[in-house]
Formats: C-alpha cells, sequence, structure tokens
C-alpha cells in the first residue's frame, strides 16, 4: 500500500467517520477520528453560534493539533493510518463563524501550529446533496443536532468546494456519495479500495462501476 496515511474529509454527515473506519479495517490499518463530542463548547454553539463560535473553534483547533502530535511521536507509517479529517479543515470553519477580529486571531495561532503537522499521503474528499446530509445528520440522532440549520450546512458545503478546487497539496480523490452506500454496499467499497491502490497523483473522481449498484 504506497498510501501510508490517508485522511477523510467532506462536510457535515457525510460519512467521513464511517468511511474512516471502514478503510482502515479493509487495509489492515488504524483509524484515527476527530473527538467531535469531547469539545465542550459544541453543544452552545449549535444554540448561540455568535456567542460561542471562538471557544469551539480554538478547542477544535488545539484538539487536532494535539491528536496530530501524538501521531508524529507514534510510528505514523508503521502501519496505515486513515483519519476521518484534515489539520486544514479547521480554517474551513473558523472563517464562516468567527468575526474578523476573532478569526485574525485564529490565523495566528493556526500559522503557528499548521507548519508542525504531517501531511496525508491521499485525500479523500466526500460530497453530499443537502438533503442527503441532513437526512444522515438526523439519523445519527445527537442531541446538540437535532434542529440543524440548514442555511449553514449549504455555507459549510460551499466552502469546502471552494477549498478542495484550489486544492493541490497532496493526491486527491473526490467522491460525491449522495447515492453511494460504503457501509451496506461491500461492492461500492470494494471499487473504492481498488481506486485508492492505484491513486498516485492529481485529482480522480470516484465513479461506482454500474453492475455494482443495487437493482
Amino acid at each position: 500500500m504506497e498510501h501510508r496515511y490517508i485522511a477523510v474529509e467532506g462536510p457535515i454527515g457525510v460519512g467521513k467517520s464511517s468511511l474512516a473506519k471502514l478503510l482502515a479495517e479493509r487495509l489492515g490499518g488504524r483509524s484515527v477520528l476527530e473527538a467531535v463530542e469531547d469539545n465542550p463548547f459544541l453543544p452552545a454553539f449549535y444554540k448561540s453560534p455568535t456567542e460561542h463560535a471562538f471557544q469551539t473553534q480554538l478547542f477544535f483547533l488545539l484538539s487536532r493539533y494535539q491528536q496530530q502530535q501524538a501521531l508524529n511521536q507514534a510510528d505514523l507509517f508503521a502501519q496505515v493510518t486513515v483519519s476521518d479529517y484534515v489539520f486544514a479543515k479547521d480554517r474551513i470553519f473558523a472563517t464562516l463563524t468567527l468575526n474578523p477580529d476573532e478569526l485574525s486571531l485564529y490565523e495566528r495561532v493556526y500559522a503557528a501550529l499548521g507548519p508542525r503537522v504531517v501531511q496525508p499521503d491521499l485525500v479523500i474528499y466526500l460530497q453530499a446533496r443537502r438533503d442527503v446530509l441532513l437526512q444522515r445528520i438526523k439519523r445519527r440522532a445527537r442531541d446538540y443536532e437535532r434542529h440543524f440549520d440548514a442555511e449553514y450546512l449549504e455555507k459549510l458545503s460551499r466552502a469546502y468546494n471552494d477549498f478542495f478546487f484550489h486544492y493541490g497539496d497532496t493526491p486527491l480523490l473526490v467522491i460525491n456519495t449522495s447515492d453511494i452506500d460504503f457501509v451496506h454496499n461491500e461492492a461500492d467499497l470494494d471499487n473504492l479500495v481498488s481506486v485508492i491502490r492505484k491513486m498516485r497523483k492529481g485529482v480522480h473522481h470516484y465513479l461506482p462501476l454500474a453492475d455494482s449498484r443495487p437493482r
């Protein structure tokens, strides 16, 4: 397996963690998942985003940085590692939620931490239609996501698309998951693993084989 460190990314509800765990298992590696529910400010953020955005964002930034440093101290390349985020994602959220003064301070902290984080060998960017994202968010039934803001989700999806349109740091595999089910359709996962093994550089779009789709 040429790619020793794979990161799965995409907007809230797209299925990052599920796919990261499946890929780690299939590739005989380990999954590294961000501790979203450990953020004590998150429930308050969903109730009052303006008031709690900076604390929420800074906690996520430092938490992800500590997790990445733990990976660096371990032998990152001893086995395949699949994470459900890239460190740079934090700035996507920050630009949407922070006011100009908060964002300026945040950027100073990010600039000090970002260069110390190891880049993945491959990034998998998951997309999905807004209605699909909302259904998946509802299905996982987290209390603080009970009344999720559809407009915020739309802005987030656009921000992700813009970020990855200009992304060139690593090989990038783009997948629209609106009609793909990696969890319950093993053929989709098999095909994806095959594509990953062949990925070398540039940007590629994953299209499932026609005969793998449910009938």
